[in-house]
């Protein structure tokens, strides 16, 4: 890894922090930093996953009052996000680098159109009661939504606040740290996976993981200065590229 290449995803982690604490999406730019740099896109999906995970653990914190209150009956939920996130970072592995790639494009596409949509996705807040976490329902759309965490991460969140806003009640903040508590679990789980398939490159995690941590910090400060909208057109923008990337390729 040369001094350029350790730059740039230094940056990328840091563009990455800024743009999650702002709007979310921060996976798209580590994935594609590291895409650019020549990474196979396994290893680029896995590697990307160790990188956002101190983000979970601090957004989770942040909402820890709310958790109080319901992560007894949120345990279902965690278990349940275990085993689909277990299932789709299998999965993945399973897969070879030449099929995954010809997957990704689908994937990049899939998961922008989900994020520009994310306005729209949100639940609409609600009375201040307690979540209710329990329906059948909810814990099959919660394993469908963590086997495509464990699989491929970009789009994650924003597709499990909208599915938690289907399926659980609660107002927003609610939703929102639940959110942020189940995907520290199916986070962890792939990349226990991913760590045990030997698909992390950890120069390159190493080099970003304090970008990460440093532009999330920076996010507060930028988000009163920058629109969220122009934020998350640049990351749509990002998905895009990637995805046209990747479709060009071959």
């Amino acid at each position: 890894m040369s001094i350029f290449d350790a730059a740039l995803l230094f940056l990328a982690g840091f563009l990455s922090g800024v743009v999650n604490a702002i709007a979310g999406g921060g996976t798209f730019v580590t994935f594609g930093a590291m895409t650019l740099l020549g990474l196979p896109p396994i290893v680029a999906n896995a590697t990307s996953s160790v990188t956002q995970f101190p983000g979970y653990i601090t957004a989770t914190l942040a909402y820890l009052d709310d958790i109080r209150h319901f992560w007894r009956q949120a345990l279902v939920l965690c278990a349940i996000s275990a085993l689909g996130a277990l299932a789709g970072s299998l999965t993945l592995l399973a897969l070879s680098n030449t099929s995954f790639r010809a997957l990704v494009p689908w994937l990049l596409i899939a998961a922008t159109a989900l994020f520009a949509a994310g306005p729209w996705l949100k639940p609409a807040a609600g009375p201040d009661h307690q979540a209710s976490v329990g329906s059948l329902l909810g814990s099959l759309v919660q394993f469908i939504t963590s086997v495509y965490g464990g699989f491929f991460g970009a789009g994650m969140g924003v597709m499990m606040l909208a599915t938690l806003g289907l399926t659980q009640a609660g107002d927003y903040h609610r939703l929102n740290a639940l959110k942020n508590m189940l995907s520290i679990v199916i986070a962890a789980v792939a990349i226990l996976v991913f760590v045990s398939g030997g698909v992390v490159a950890w120069p390159q995690a190493i080099v970003m993981i304090p970008g990460v941590a440093l532009g999330g910090y920076a996010g507060v400060w930028i988000a009163r200065r920058v629109p969220q909208g122009v934020v998350r057109a640049f990351v749509v923008a990002v998905g895009l590229f990637l995805a046209f990337y990747y479709f060009t390729k071959g």
